[in-house]
């Protein structure tokens, strides 16, 4: 085998590592999502009507991104100071602790308010685990990497994400077509507990895999910096706010798209759960194939045109996407998630490599942290809070959520306008 192959096959076992770690801690992460739009209302906050007790589950799962921020601080710091490896497996072992415990968590008719208080602790340090692993997984890609494939790289972590949601929904569809009385007794918990399963597997992969040869070779020649955050925003708070921003259509889109569509779709409408299910299933399996095609397009085109394409598509189809779900038609409904999703793509495509190359090596992991992360609470964990209040005030008419994802879309687009384009930039130093 020459060098040139050798090289290639150990970057392929380096996105392999990183795409199925992402893979199981996204598992982790959506399965809250789904279960807080199917039963977390009326098992942890059943003294309220449908509409407050939706609104507290929503709230919960927002927490989730608020502790994204700091994850990504802490994380990004001793990323930045001891490297990527270690990261990757200190925030597995939390997602998969974490949700193994919500799957062993009383009710509240059980426990009275240490219930819903017990899972907004477990789903904090969920949160706390997704901030740090986003970062740690996608500059082991990344920095393995060479310019020309850094995209593709970086796009195969991120399609953990739809394979994750895929497993997830999948696993719930499985169990929410037991009798209702069983589902809400045992079966919503079945999906948590497997991931003491699947963190085991990560666990196995990760600590494999060989730190970031980039980072390696900094370490080696200069002192790192003692406070990566402060280093960022005295050097780069332009481009933390960038990314914020391009990150605000992309993820209020997928959160929106993929998680308050079930309760908009099976609470305001008639649309079975199992029907919305299998349309962000299916929408899952095109994200698996559209994420890393966008990433390889970034490649070649660059990436600012493909994540702006990305964003007006959003822009454009927030009204037609509530269009075809009111059709309460099947293959429609269908169709709608996986529009909307497949979008979302050419925006979750390219980001991984484009954020990275946003900033230095001694300071990336924490400062494409930032950019992700500290948008995540305001884009993504709002957003289905936010949606929410806005159908409660439209009194079932979709209209005014259709126009908060446009608003989202202008963001992001000025953001990527006004970003420096980076698919060709040197990023050894």
């Amino acid at each position: 085998m020459s060098i040139n192959e050798s090289s290639e096959v150990s970057v392929g076992r380096v996105v392999l590592a990183s795409f199925i770690g992402t893979t199981i801690e996204w598992y982790d992460f959506f399965i809250y999502g789904t279960a807080a739009a199917l039963v977390f209302n009326r098992l942890f906050f059943p003294e309220f009507d449908d509409l407050t007790g939706t609104m507290f589950a929503y709230a919960t799962f927002a927490i989730g991104f608020f502790a994204r921020p700091i994850g990504g601080i802490v994380f990004g710091h001793f990323g930045d100071r001891l490297g990527r490896k270690t990261m990757l497996v200190t925030t597995l072992t939390m997602m998969g602790i974490a949700t193994f415990l919500i799957g062993v968590l009383p009710t509240y008719e059980v426990a009275g308010i240490a219930a819903p208080i017990s899972l907004v602790a477990l789903r904090f340090i969920q949160g706390l685990g997704v901030g740090g692993e986003w970062g740690g997984a996608v500059l082991m890609a990344v920095e393995h990497g060479h310019r020309g494939r850094r995209g593709l790289y970086g796009s195969w972590v991120q399609a953990g994400v739809p394979v994750g949601l895929l497993i997830a929904t999948a696993t719930f569809a499985i169990f929410s077509s037991l009798p209702e009385r069983q589902f809400l007794a045992w079966g919503w918990r079945v999906p948590f507990l497997l991931g003491i399963v699947l963190l085991g597997v990560g666990m196995f992969i990760r600590v494999r895999i060989l730190e970031s040869p980039l980072f390696a070779n900094i370490k080696s020649k200069q002192p790192l910096p003692s406070l990566p955050v402060l280093e960022v925003l005295r050097k780069h708070p332009g481009n933390v706010l960038l990314a914020m921003g391009a990150r605000f259509a992309e993820n209020a889109s997928f959160y929106i798209f993929s998680v308050f569509v079930i309760s908009y779709a099976t609470g305001t409408l008639d649309v079975q759960k199992n029907t919305v299910l299998t349309g962000i299933w299916l929408a899952a399996v095109v994200q698996f194939f559209a994420i890393p095609l966008f990433g390889h397009l970034s490649d070649r085109w660059g990436r600012r045109p493909i994540y702006l394409g990305g964003a007006v598509f959003t822009v454009l189809f927030a009204f037609p996407f509530f269009w075809l779900v009111s059709t309460e038609v099947n293959y429609l409904v269908w169709l709608a998630i996986i529009l909307g999703l497949a979008g979302h793509s050419a925006m979750y495509g390219p980001q991984a490599a484009f954020f990275s190359e946003l900033f230095g090596t001694n300071v990336r992991y924490t400062g494409a942290s930032l950019g992700y992360q500290v948008a995540s609470p305001l884009a993504g964990g709002l957003a289905p809070l936010v949606a929410t209040q806005l159908l409660s005030f439209g009194k079932g008419d979709p209209s005014w959520v259709a126009a908060y994802l446009i608003g989202t879309g202008i963001l992001t687009l000025v953001a990527v306008y006004f970003a420096s384009e980076t698919y060709k930039a040197d990023i050894n130093s």
